[in-house]
């Protein structure tokens, strides 16, 4: 599907979900001024306006219907939770939609900063594709910290992206080998089967003629619930209670640093928040990103590493 159609699906869809509900009428007006017209300002054809919503249904599970609950014949989202409910489609249509308004405007382009994102998209076709055939893929991957790099198959699950990166979750057929040859050994250590590979990190990468089968106990969001970044956790989900000063609740009010925030009251001068999380090191960099404007109040086991934290940077800066 070439991409300026793919963008004309996903600017209907934007349109509606911002305006709630358009006539025909309306809806081809907004088209008329959208620069994505198939001709210079022109209508869009009642036909082709309903090949249009069938293609978004096909595509995104998106149902746009009439709604007759609303006087005018005005079209409407009927299903929004599956925009709401779906991290990853609302993600693509947003950032979709931008695209769209930037190429449609040529006043914009050079009025429009974006940061650099890492080079790892250049694999994102090829995951995708194993993921949907379940093929196992060769990877040559370089983590941080390791001085080579590695070459090794993985079982591609799921992809995942975080703070800009993007992550493939793979089983990695090799620990599961050595996890059963030593199973039992007291000295041995095992391995952790499944892990996030960073797109970026690899440098090369085929899908095999090989298939495999998903593990049947396997689901993305309880792999990852209570953490916050990428490095998923055995740990057990702990209470944390923070409190906040300045501009800082505002930001976290707006910007949570996880699904399970919880404002508990708040002043004049701060503001007091809970998580249930597990105390992974991406969620101490969290916290250290809020800088002086945050406090550690509970657990008293990551007050006190944030205070052994303050003391190391302290340590930094003596003269």
């Amino acid at each position: 599907m070439p991409a300026n159609q793919f963008g004309r699906y996903v600017w209907l869809v934007d349109t509606l979900r911002h305006y709630k509900h358009l006539s025909y009428k309306e809806i081809n007006d907004k088209w008329k001024k959208s620069g994505l017209s198939y001709g210079d300002g022109d209508d869009l054809p009642l036909r082709t306006f309903h090949n249009h919503r069938k293609a978004i249904q096909d595509i995104f599970n998106i149902i746009i219907e009439l709604d007759p609950d609303v006087k005018g014949y005005k079209y409407h989202i009927m299903n929004p939770r599956e925009l709401e409910g779906n991290n990853f489609r609302s993600w693509l249509i947003d950032s979709y939609a931008t695209l769209n308004q930037i190429q449609a405007d040529c006043k914009l382009k050079d009025r429009v900063e974006f940061e650099e994102i890492p080079s790892g998209n250049t694999w994102l076709t090829l995951f995708m594709q194993a993921i949907r055939e379940n093929k196992v893929v060769e990877i040559t991957h370089q983590g941080f910290g390791k001085d080579y790099a590695n070459t090794f198959e993985i079982e591609p699950y799921c992809l995942k992206v975080v703070k800009r990166r993007w992550y493939i979750i793979a089983n990695n057929p090799y620990y599961v080998w050595l996890n059963k040859k030593h199973k039992g050994e007291e000295c041995y250590s095992p391995r952790k089967e499944i892990r996030a590979y960073g797109l970026d990190r690899i440098s090369e990468a085929s899908i095999l003629d090989k298939t495999f089968v998903m593990k049947k106990n396997f689901d993305m969001k309880k792999f990852y619930k209570g953490c916050t970044g990428i490095i998923p956790s055995d740990d057990p989900i702990e209470h944390v209670v923070l409190r906040a000063y300045w501009n800082a609740p505002d930001y976290l009010r707006t910007l949570p640093l996880h699904e399970s925030q919880k404002e508990l009251e708040s002043d004049e001068e701060s503001a007091t928040f809970s998580y249930d999380v597990k105390l992974t090191y991406d969620f101490m960099q969290l916290i250290m990103q809020q800088g002086d404007q945050v406090e550690i109040l509970e657990p008293k086991k990551l007050r006190d590493q944030m205070r052994n934290l303050a003391k190391t940077l302290t340590s930094y800066y003596k003269d």
